[in-house]
């Protein structure tokens, strides 16, 4: 009686322990975004401060123009969204004309910006002293702006990105499952310290485009990001359906 008692009890953890962790994903998830664009915006800064001041903020405008092109030109079609091009386009605008037009912020930073040309009007202009300090500003501030428009471009191409990751993990579960029907007929040695290390690594594989590649400071083909993740996504499941015990 003790032991289905026991058992019984582990059982009841186990099921509390998979619902929290489906009622708490949205939320980590949710975090991940966050620390996401905040370290996206970081690494912009640091990069504007030691790599390419003479740039500025126009930095941050390109690689906005490049990641259109690139959702432009590379995803044509999508089953998650039509257009994706144009849905994107149409999001940055949304959010351009929020962010810089309504809220009147482009009409100011451009009259600070032609006070601080003009130039100081005697030898203790405050207003221009104040138009020099918010030139700089200007310059970290419209960085920002530009790469949170980045990012949600990003984050529309990763969306569209969730079918192909699907399919990694897919064809590597089918894979993984014909591995551990070979390795049960053939009498092929079990390893749950094995099973657990590959199972470790699902959910941080799952979650690394999502961290790796909105907070990129450059222009790099999704490609590039998005193919090496999904193959690693597509190993770390076989190997975790490979290595599957019955008893653990």
């Amino acid at each position: 009686m003790a032991d289905v008692a026991q058992r019984a009890q582990q059982q009841q953890v186990k099921e509390q322990t998979f619902i929290g962790s489906v009622l708490s994903f949205p939320f980590h998830f949710i975090g991940v975004m966050f620390l996401s664009l905040g370290g996206a915006i970081l690494v912009d800064w640091l990069c504007l401060y030691f790599l390419w001041p003479e740039a500025g903020w126009h930095h941050a405008k390109g690689m906005l123009d490049h990641e259109l092109a690139w959702l432009s030109q590379g995803f044509l079609s999508s089953v998650v969204v039509q257009e994706p091009g144009h849905t994107a386009t149409w999001l940055v605008g949304l959010l351009y004309d929020w962010l810089f037009v309504k809220t009147g912020l482009i009409h100011w930073l451009t009259g600070m910006q032609q006070l601080a040309a003009a130039g100081p009007r005697g030898e203790l202009d405050l207003r221009y002293m104040a138009a020099q300090g918010i030139t700089t500003v200007q310059t970290y501030g419209l960085s920002a702006l530009f790469t949170v428009l980045v990012f949600c471009v990003r984050l529309v191409i990763l969306v569209l990105a969730v079918p192909l990751f699907a399919m990694a993990a897919l064809v590597g579960f089918i894979d993984g499952l014909v591995r551990r029907d070979i390795r049960k007929f053939s009498a092929g040695r079990e390893s749950s310290y094995f099973y657990h290390k590959a199972r470790s690594t699902m959910l941080p594989l799952a979650l690394l485009p999502w961290s790796l590649y909105l907070a990129l400071p450059f222009s790099v083909s999704p490609l590039l990001v998005l193919l090496p993740c999904a193959a690693l996504l597509a190993l770390s499941v076989n190997l975790t359906t490979a290595s599957f015990k019955k008893y653990l």
